[in-house]
């Protein structure tokens, strides 16, 4: 029998309210917390507790202040990832990152879902992948939905609403994000 965090994680309705989920989250926001109000400051302190929160970086890991996620560990980064202030990163399942990302302020990342069934809804939840390739830049305020892939060199423009995969090389605007242009 699989664990509620076994389900969250292979995408399969699982109870949020899991004592070992809640347990982790919890972690997570002590660790947030620190980070967010106690530290403040990208300080060597804060990047130890940012290594510990969100162990799988590459090198040139950065986070401004305030950051919010689930539990971290769902979070992969390549190298030279930058998050910008008040980014949000539901991390129920697993969140890829290439490198050479930069993420504006605001930016909302989510793997978290939930069922359309209001019964089932209060509940239960579920979780879908989000990919976002090397050498991106996702613009303020934007929003990229569950199950996203976001290919290598795109830029998604301040604002959008990302609700389907972006291909390679492109340009995505307006919510929903629709392709406006290929780059080169």
């Amino acid at each position: 029998m699989k664990s509620e965090k076994e389900k969250m994680l292979a995408g399969e309705m699982y109870l949020a309210a899991d004592e070992e989920l809640l347990k982790e989250r919890r972690h997570a926001k002590r660790l947030l917390r620190q980070i967010n109000v106690t530290e403040y400051l990208v300080t060597k302190t804060a990047k130890t507790i940012l290594k510990e929160l969100i162990p799988n970086t590459g090198k040139n890991f950065y986070v401004e202040p305030p950051f919010h996620c689930d539990y971290g560990y769902n979070i992969n980064c390549g190298d030279n990832v930058y998050f910008n202030v008040n980014c949000v990163v539901l991390d129920t399942m697993k969140i890829n990152i290439g490198s050479h990302v930069l993420f504006g302020p605001g930016v909302q990342i989510y793997a978290a879902s939930h069922p359309l069934d209001a019964e089932t809804r209060k509940t239960l939840e579920f979780s879908k992948p989000v990919t976002i390739g090397d050498n991106c830049w996702i613009g303020g305020n934007s929003i990229i939905l569950p199950g996203v892939n976001i290919g290598n060199n795109c830029v998604i423009g301040a604002g959008s609403v990302v609700t389907k995969d972006v291909p390679d090389n492109s340009m995505a605007v307006g919510n929903p994000a629709k392709v406006i242009r290929e780059l080169k």
